[in-house]
């Protein structure tokens, strides 16, 4: 798959976040945004954005994936650290 490929799933999958999703193969990076991450715990986020793509990852399509997920402030702030 490639990254254009898990970012379209994503996105098909939950219009209301924001992904950036980085890498090859069956190896990603995916940085989710959304409002919704607010109060949630990091594991909470994560188990949201991980649930969006749990077929794929199932029947190896994706293998090795790494998710950060954020509000919007935490984006911008860093974004504002340069990170």
């Amino acid at each position: 798959m490639l990254a254009t490929e898990v970012e379209a799933l994503l996105v098909s999958r939950a219009s209301e976040m924001q992904f950036v999703v980085q890498g090859d193969g069956r190896n990603f990076q995916i940085e989710a945004v959304a409002e919704a991450f607010e109060g949630l715990s990091r594991l909470k986020r994560q188990q949201a954005v991980y649930k969006l793509i749990a077929n794929e990852i199932a029947d190896g399509q994706l293998h090795a994936i790494t998710i950060t997920a954020l509000t919007p402030s935490e984006k911008s702030a860093r974004a504002g650290l340069g990170v």
